[in-house]
């Protein structure tokens, strides 16, 4: 479906959502100068998603960098890069209003909205006008005054988990990414809660915020829905802040029955993204997760098992590895130039990575991204021979 195909009563945004026969059209197409191995498939839909992705997080709340941001997507989307990831609060709300002009952009130069797989992330308040002088009047003002959260369901202050307030940062990022249908959106840091609730009462309100999303399924606000992690794919199993996946799909699994008022009707948890990096290795080297198969994995390998897609964030563990690589990766990558490249194609060569997000606010660095995806990611000898050598 294409720009001019907008879906009745969807106030001019753009119907639509990534398909199997129109993302592999796209990889035959402006996906062309892409190294095989560039593309892989979504669980149970066919799409074909870019081994990289154009994160959002990055830069100075200006402006300029909005503008810059829209130049990156609107780019990126027409040379082979089709996966966008962003989130309400980033940049206050900034970053998702960028990535809808880039998409405006690029719509309008015929790219396809069914070519494109659209990520958004709620929970953190989004602070439109920065961060308020009284934060407690602006919660009670602008948040419990309108019904989207109370304060017993915030944590450390800047993180809402209530059903209300995640469907209200759904509806935003539809609106300011111009389309009717979110591909995934995800929960960012539930986390964050167990400290102060404690991890049943955060399981508790994930499965209401889950039924939330299962309901906003229905409504074709969204085709999939997961979580966002920091520390809890990554941390030992005996840490607080340890989530297993199984018991989130087993949560997906209770919201969907109560919605679809039927035991047997199926989840859309279907993503999970978690940092990932030369240093931060836990996603593919610890084995922390059960896959109900009788076996230990890693969150990575249990992922693959269970059919849900891995995405990995801090590719460049904030900015470090975009201009130093470890000895042995450097080493292994005597083709690759540059940190950021080798950084790139070290996450996006890691089995059961599906795409490895590269936040950006320099078009000039875009310039890295498409050099990595025009050549084909390690093969696995190579790659695990890496971990033999620091082991």
């Amino acid at each position: 479906m294409t720009a001019d195909a907008q879906h009745p009563g969807g106030g001019g945004r753009i119907a639509g959502f990534a398909t199997a026969e129109m993302t592999r059209a796209y990889a035959g197409s402006l996906g062309v100068h892409c190294a095989s191995g560039h593309y892989s498939d979504f669980p149970g839909s066919g799409a074909l998603l870019s081994s990289i992705g154009i994160g959002t997080f990055p830069g100075a709340a200006s402006d300029a960098v909005d503008g810059r941001i829209a130049a990156i997507v609107a780019r990126a989307v027409r040379s082979g890069i089709n996966v966008v990831d962003t989130a309400t609060h980033y940049r206050y709300g900034r970053s998702p209003r960028a990535v809808g002009a880039g998409l405006d952009a690029a719509f309008r130069a015929g790219v396809a909205r069914e070519a494109l797989f659209l990520v958004s992330k709620g929970g953190f308040l989004m602070f439109p006008e920065g961060p308020p002088a009284d934060p407690a009047g602006w919660f009670e003002r602008e948040i419990a005054g309108r019904g989207l959260g109370t304060h017993a369901e915030l944590a450390a202050g800047v993180h809402l988990l209530s059903p209300a307030y995640i469907k209200y940062q759904l509806d935003l990022s539809c609106e300011w990414l111009g389309v009717r249908t979110l591909d995934a959106f995800l929960v960012d840091q539930p986390e964050v809660h167990i400290q102060q609730v404690g991890k049943p009462e955060l399981l508790h309100r994930l499965e209401a915020v889950f039924a939330a999303l299962e309901e906003a399924v229905r409504e074709g606000k969204i085709r999939h829905y997961g979580i966002s992690t920091y520390h809890a794919f990554r941390a030992h199993t005996d840490e607080p802040v340890f989530l297993s996946l199984v018991s989130l799909l087993g949560l997906a699994q209770k919201a969907a029955s109560r919605v679809y008022a039927d035991e047997r009707a199926p989840h859309h948890f279907a993503l999970v993204q978690l940092p990932f990096n030369q240093v931060m290795l836990e996603g593919f080297a610890r084995f922390n997760q059960v896959t109900g198969q009788g076996n230990e994995a890693s969150i990575l390998q249990a992922a693959m098992q269970l059919k849900v897609y891995v995405m990995g964030s801090h590719a460049l563990f904030k900015g470090r590895l975009g201009t130093q690589s470890l000895d042995v990766v450097q080493q292994a990558m005597p083709g690759v130039r540059g940190a950021a490249a080798r950084a790139i194609q070290f996450n996006r060569s890691t089995p059961g990575l599906g795409t490895t997000l590269v936040g950006l606010s320099t078009p000039a660095h875009l310039e890295d991204i498409l050099a990595v995806s025009r050549i084909p990611p390690m093969d696995r000898g190579r790659y695990l021979a890496m971990y033999e050598q620091t082991g």
